[in-house]
């Protein structure tokens, strides 16, 4: 399984103040900076509801002063876990004024390291009170949302790869391989019904005989998943944590797409139902469009590496590209083929628009990004 990972930034936010407090692990060890600003801090820390929560690193509560202070995990007391709402233990919530090393110390038989690496936390990653971390370590098990971390026989997984095909045909997925392999375009399609079906979006494998394999193999169709804003005339919602992409007009799904979404460093940012305001169709380079941020010396045909962009947020787009993993790594934008991208123009009724528009009411549509990948393969 998964081993400890060196870990450099969780940030624990709280509501209510101007000061933020940043929480640093170094192997065992947790810094507390008790006085950085929003300007010391990365830019993952820029947003304006997470402020300092984090007072030391002892099972204590006492003030904390401007300088970093160190202390050893082994310090903290050991307590029984409270669960959370439902009653899981293996799920704990997180308090105004938790820290990694408090969580950890309410915990029987969990480490930071191990709530880290159990919940795919990254560097920089803010927790907010009322989020949930599964502290049950190396069991296999998804205890937020209860799907296996490890996959069904390949018996098992040829059925679900099947019943996938099946339920996907209608829209723009390639079929499966039915090879018995749970990978990752299997999981993005997994990702994708639960999406679709009303569960919980995990990117994980379906255990057999499971709830949501029940539900899987009973399922006849998708249908809107929750985030939608059903009142605008066109919509796409991008998941980043099932790596696709709904598209719909009101309460109707028209389409769902496979898209890469922003690598670690470069995250598309969640927005919710935010007006696409420009299109650039790039007629003069056949389409191609090269990033003013993320130039390419050669990638596409005609030396670009954006194709027909439609952008919703700042330089947040959604456009053609050459490779669209099942996994995040664009600079930011939303990924999509060629031939979804001109299918999206289409729908849109841009298709012959024929030079860079700043238009909201032309191009008609609102975009919401959801959710956070989780790469359960690391």
């Amino acid at each position: 399984m998964r081993g400890p990972r060196v870990f450099t930034g969780v940030h624990v936010g709280n509501v209510g103040g101007v000061t933020r407090s940043a929480a640093w692990i170094l192997g065992p060890v947790l810094l507390v900076c008790a006085s950085c600003s929003a300007s010391d801090a990365d830019e993952s820390l820029a947003e304006p509801a997470a402020t300092t929560v984090v007072a030391a690193m002892t099972s204590n509560t006492s003030t904390p002063t401007s300088t970093p202070t160190t202390t050893s995990t082994s310090t903290l007391e050991t307590v029984t876990a409270e669960p959370d709402d439902s009653g899981n233990a293996c799920v704990v919530t997180v308090l105004a004024g938790d820290f990694l090393a408090r969580i950890a110390g309410r915990v029987v038989d969990a480490s930071i390291e191990g709530i880290v690496a159990e919940n795919h936390l990254v560097d920089g990653h803010v927790l907010h009170p009322g989020d949930v971390l599964d502290v049950c370590i190396d069991n296999d098990v998804d205890d937020i949302t209860g799907a296996s971390l490890v996959a069904a026989d390949a018996a098992v997984v040829r059925r679900q790869q099947t019943k996938l095909n099946e339920l996907f045909a209608p829209y723009r997925f390639v079929d499966l391989v039915i090879d018995g392999d749970s990978g990752p375009l299997t999981r993005q399609l997994l990702c994708a019904a639960r999406l679709g079906l009303g569960l919980p979006a995990s990117g994980a494998h379906m255990a057999d005989s499971s709830a949501e394999a029940e539900t899987l193999f009973a399922a006849s169709s998708v249908s809107l998943p929750d985030g939608v804003d059903t009142s605008a005339e066109k919509w796409i919602l991008i998941d980043k944590t099932c790596q696709v992409m709904f598209t719909g007009e009101g309460d109707q799904l028209v389409n769902i797409y496979p898209t890469s979404t922003g690598e670690s460093g470069h995250a598309t940012t969640n927005v919710s139902s935010v007006k696409a305001f420009r299109f650039n169709p790039a007629l003069e380079t056949e389409g191609w469009h090269d990033s003013t941020s993320f130039p390419v010396a050669a990638d596409n045909p005609l030396n670009g590496n954006m194709y027909k962009p439609i952008y919703f947020n700042d330089g947040e787009a959604i456009h053609g590209a050459s490779y669209v993993p099942p996994t995040p790594r664009s600079k930011g934008c939303a990924r999509t083929f060629p031939l979804h991208q001109d299918e999206l123009i289409s729908w849109l009724g841009l298709a012959d628009v024929t030079e860079a528009i700043w238009q909201t009411a032309t191009i008609g549509l609102r975009v919401t990004v959801q959710g956070e990948y989780l790469d359960i393969d690391r």
